[in-house]
């Protein structure tokens, strides 16, 4: 049977929605708060239950339903062309460091996967970085030669098993891919079987680092903790001011069955065509199709006309692979650190007890791994090669790619500024299903009208720093451009750092 493409339908929450965890309602004390249910989240949480720490993970949500929930599931050290530049800008000591972390994190899920019998669809892959105009072949060689001297089993090559020709491509053998929820649901079941606590609809409002430290929540019960790690994909406390090291970044994704004969039978991505990432995963189970899934379209949250994007996304993946019914679609998101390597570590230079992992561009997963298994040490006291390469706290490398940081600043304070200055279009001419920013009694109010005719209006301020927000309208949701938070048009947070939902306004 078809199913009905729309954006959102992320096919893992779909096949697999999970139990829920009970929301926190009694004041709590533990060893380690962990705040935020994704990958790093979950990945930290159980390590420090398997080192004797009692431990709670408060989620605001579901766990594994948001960032993670919406991936597309690669478990690789081949990030795309990561390893040359880290030789230039960190030395060959630093690349090496970054492919020995991802690897062993990779290495350990393995593990994990295979000590706890976790039927997540493990899979080994080759993974691809690759181009089809012969202009960008050098610097794919020079990438190969770059992550071969890291450690990585890599090399270029010019046949791959895409249904297309290429101009060369770096192969990384030996790599991973999963179904990530179903994965860190039975994580999940293990953090809960060794003594941790799972509150999920518990979201942190406040942070006290004191020590202990503590925290408030919004059902008004306090957890107090020795140490907090801060998880949320995007930190919702931000003391060390990483919103100016960050970029947020969303991607778009379609899925869909095609034959297994015509399985590629690796993992791809390219930097052209604004990224093209594709790979397979299991689907039905008689093992004659596989589930094609097509990443691309990065831009920026709440900009351009997400609709549009999806469309060009979905065109490009029937071409590719004719033939192919695409049943589902999705959008996922990441921060990129302005100076390239992830964020994990102390939250600031300050901080004695709280932690914080962020940061990790579109390689979330392996990357998340690995911050449960360096926080873990940190925490502990136990020695770890690779902390001074992901600190939060470095400063040599953001003045080394200061380009990067300052394009990064212009790029926020032109949305500060310059969407204030925009026209905006009469309320009148809003069409169902729609939403724009308009002036309003010498403000702006975010107004959508829904299927309908009647209007919601809200602030169209974010509560996380005042930025004005953008309408998606291919998900319905309230973007902002500055740091990425995520609002549905009735102005609930769907995706922090914001905390507060968009007040609500008449019109």
């Amino acid at each position: 049977m078809t199913e009905k493409l729309q954006a959102g339908d992320s096919y893992w929450l779909r096949t697999a929605p999970g139990g829920r965890h009970p929301a926190l309602t009694d004041d709590l004390e533990v060893d380690v708060a962990v705040i935020g249910g994704g990958v790093a989240g979950l990945c930290t949480a159980r390590e420090l239950t398997r080192a004797d720490r009692s431990v709670a993970v408060l989620e605001a949500g579901r766990i594994a339903a948001g960032v993670t929930g919406h991936t597309t599931a690669k478990v690789t050290a081949q990030h795309a062309l990561i390893y040359d530049k880290l030789r230039r800008t960190r030395g060959s000591e630093g690349a090496r460091l970054y492919a020995r972390s991802q690897s062993e994190a990779i290495e350990h899920t393995a593990g994990v996967v295979a000590d706890l019998g976790i039927d997540c669809e493990w899979e080994r892959r080759s993974a691809y970085t690759f181009v089809r105009d012969k202009r960008g072949v050098e610097q794919l060689r020079a990438e190969a030669r770059a992550a071969r001297e890291a450690g990585l089993p890599a090399s270029f090559v010019t046949e791959t098993g895409l249904p297309f020709p290429v101009a060369g491509a770096v192969e990384v053998t030996g790599q991973a891919q999963f179904h990530p929820r179903k994965y860190l649901l039975a994580l999940a079941d293990d953090i809960v079987t060794h003594g941790g606590l799972i509150r999920e609809d518990t979201a942190v409002l406040g942070l006290d680092e004191g020590a202990p430290c503590r925290l408030s929540t919004s059902s008004g019960a306090t957890v107090t903790a020795r140490d907090v790690v801060v998880a949320t994909h995007y930190p919702v406390f931000d003391r060390a001011l990483m919103f100016a090291r960050l970029s947020p970044r969303r991607e778009l994704v379609v899925a869909g069955p095609i034959p297994a004969s015509q399985d590629p039978d690796g993992m791809y991505i390219t930097p052209e065509k604004n990224t093209r990432s594709v790979r397979t995963a299991p689907y039905g189970d008689d093992g004659t199709r596989r589930l094609l899934v097509v990443t691309g379209e990065s831009f920026t949250p709440g900009t351009g006309d997400t609709r549009v994007r999806f469309d060009r996304l979905s065109t490009w993946t029937r071409t590719a692979f004719p033939g192919v019914e695409l049943t589902h679609s999705w959008a996922t998101q990441d921060n990129v650190p302005t100076d390239t390597v992830p964020l994990v570590g102390p939250l600031h230079p300050g901080a004695r007890h709280t932690y914080v992992a962020t940061g990790f561009s579109a390689w979330g997963l392996s990357s998340g791994m690995m911050a449960g298994l360096l926080l873990t040490a940190q925490i502990t006291g136990a020695p770890c090669e690779w902390s001074g390469l992901y600190d939060p706290r470095r400063l040599a490398s953001t003045v080394r790619e200061a380009p990067s940081f300052l394009k990064h600043q212009a790029q926020v304070a032109q949305h500060f500024v310059g969407d204030r200055l925009r026209p905006s279009p009469p309320v009148e001419a809003l069409p169902p299903g729609e939403g724009a920013v308009v002036r309003a009694d010498g403000g702006r109010l975010a107004v959508h009208r829904d299927d309908d005719g009647a209007l919601h209006a809200l602030s169209a301020r974010c509560t996380h720093m005042g930025c004005l927000v953008g309408f998606n309208a291919a998900e319905r949701a309230w973007e902002c451009p500055c740091h990425g938070s995520r609002f549905d048009t009735d102005g609930k947070v769907i995706h922090g750092p914001a905390t507060r939902p968009l007040e609500r306004r008449d019109i």
